[in-house]
Formats: C-alpha cells, structure tokens, sequence
C-alpha cells in the first residue's frame, strides 16, 4: 500500500473515530418529559441523521435540522444541556447542532422556575441538578430515544447558572451561605443583583445536591457562583471537565467566577480563556434581531466576531466529548 492510501485510511479512521453514527446531519425534535411534581417539562432534542436539513428559525437564533427525521446510529452518547438564567431550551442551538452531526444526541431541557417564561424559583439554585438527572433518567430510561442510546457514555453541558449545574451534578458540593458576603462586597454582580430581588428560598441552604455519577465527562462555560463551591466543594467532581471562560465577562466579572473554579478544581482539566469574549457570546448567534429586552443577548463587543468564535468553539466542544466519551483517555488536560 502506497503512503498516500496508508494516510488516506488513517484519515478514514481518525473521521469515523469523531464522529460515531457517521452522520452528516443534525435532527431535531421537541418532547415533553413528564413530571410528577408538575407540568411536563420542554425538551429540545437533537441527533444525527441521514436526511437533507433545512434551516429553521429558534427565537432569535437558528439551526440547520431535519425536523422529526429517523436517527442514524445505535449506542450514541448522550450530552444533556443546562441553559442561563432566564434562558431556554434552544440557547445552544449551533452547538448542540455540531454535536449531532458528529455522532451525539443532545438533550436540552428548559429548567421550570428558571426560564424566560418563569423565574419564580430563579433562585432556588438545587431545583437544577435535580432536573437535569432527572433529564438523564429519562431520556436513557423513558424516551422515545432510550433504545438508540448508550448509558454508559453521558456528558452534561452548561452556560451561566447551567454551568454551576453541571458542575453541582457531576459531584461539586456549594455553599450558598457564602453568597451574601460575597454580593456585600460585590452588589453590581448580576447574580447578586438577582438574589438581591428575588431572595434565596427558605429551603436554599438545606436542599440537598442532587449528584450523577452517570455523567462522565462536563463542558462549564462561564459558570455562575463559581465563588459558592469554596475552597474544597470541588473535590467531589471526578470526570474530565472542559471550563470557559470569557475574558470581558461583564455578568460574572473578576475571579469569582471560571477563574475561581479553574484555581480550586483539585483535578487537571481543559481550560479556555476567550479574548475579548462577553458572557452571552457563548450563546448561539443571533440570526434575526432580538426583540423586547434581549438586545445584550446579541450584542458582541466591537470587533469581536461571535460567529467566527463559535466555529473554534463548537469544534473543540465536540473534541473534548468525542476524546472522553467516544475515544476515552485521548483528550488534552491543562491546567
């Protein structure tokens, strides 16, 4: 075999590699998992398939699906995704689209008291991992994809308060009493702003922290309450963690935040300081103009290029997920 037919079958199995169900395109559709402490909850589902996408409009974003197209593939990783403050499920919509076109189902719930519909428990931090292990029960356990996926191969993304989720359910434990000192010193931080509102829960110091073991591996971007893990409620996250953050950070500003989670997370881990990055340009960019007050959500800073940064950014998500739970072992840790 010629060295140009030997690189040519490495490349073949390097592709095959990233992408498990080979699929070229992403499919879409929108499920209502019940509850039985309330009404079912909204989640976007996206997964690969073999059918012609088409763009579809998602609130002021977009993605490029087959909608209710047949999924390709059988034992695909699971990723669950946890949204921001007031967010909702289709935030991440482009990413979660380039997951799926690498070979993962993506599960996005939209968190009950904590949506652009709903904040009556936007501060009631413990509700979020409870929901989003309890999204992985039912997506493995219950929904009408549970035969296409492999238990065994779960990770959890998150932007904002959905990255303090992520980290809370894959095993940190935080400390909530620390918040009212820190938003003493600090009262412009937005999550201080917030709980200044709209005060913690009664039940906000004792609720206990629902932790998954069945998530192996965590992307974190720009987590919330980063501060509120303390020195050691890091220690309990054993899987590999992928942490972002923003350097312009004008919601979660300072070292409070990624950079206190980066100082104190015990294990090594992967991560990635953005340059001239806001909070928000981690979400999806935005494809028709925001309306009512949604303009921040949009809004890069001058010279920043959102879409550009989201090539880089959904690219090296799907290999930080690909190398932990496709091709384990593989992945690069920094500290």
């Amino acid at each position: 075999m010629s060295l140009r037919a030997l690189f040519a079958a490495a490349s073949l199995a390097v592709a095959a590699l990233a992408s498990p169900a080979l699929a070229d395109n992403a499919g879409f559709m929108v499920l209502k998992q019940p509850r039985a402490e309330g009404p079912p909850l909204e989640v976007g589902i996206w997964y690969p398939t073999k059918t012609t996408p088409a763009f579809m409009p998602l609130g002021s974003w977009g993605h490029t699906v087959a909608a209710g197209a047949p999924v390709a593939g059988e034992a695909l990783p699971l990723i669950v995704m946890s949204h921001g403050n007031g967010g909702f499920f289709g935030g991440h919509a482009d990413t979660a689209q380039a997951l799926a076109e690498a070979g993962f189902v993506v599960a996005a719930l939209t968190h009950p008291g904590d949506n652009y519909k709903d904040q009556s428990r936007a501060t009631a931090m413990a509700d979020r991992p409870a929901a989003l292990s309890a999204l992985i029960g039912w997506m493995l356990e219950a929904s009408p994809l549970k035969a296409k996926l492999d238990p065994a191969k779960v990770g959890a993304f998150g932007f904002s308060s959905g990255g303090f989720t992520v980290l809370a359910a894959a095993g940190g434990k935080p400390d909530l009493s620390l918040v009212p000192a820190h938003c003493q010193a600090h009262p412009n931080d937005y999550a201080c702003k917030l709980t200044a509102g709209r005060p913690l829960p009664a039940d906000a110091l004792t609720a206990p922290w629902v932790h998954d073991a069945r998530i192996k591996a965590v992307v974190s971007a720009a987590p919330a309450l980063g501060f509120a893990f303390g020195k050691d409620g890091l220690k309990g996250i054993t899987a590999p963690v992928q942490l972002w953050k923003a350097a312009d950070d004008e919601i979660l500003p300072g070292d409070a935040y990624a950079e206190f989670v980066h100082r104190n997370l015990k294990r090594r881990h992967d991560y990635r300081v953005v340059k001239g990055a806001r909070h928000f340009d981690f979400l999806t960019p935005c494809q028709t103009a925001p309306v009512g007050g949604t303009q921040m959500l949009c809004a890069s800073a001058p010279g920043f290029d959102r879409k550009a940064f989201h090539q880089t950014f959904n690219t090296e998500v799907v290999r930080f997920f690909t190398h932990q739970l496709v091709a384990p072992n593989k992945a690069t840790a920094t500290r």
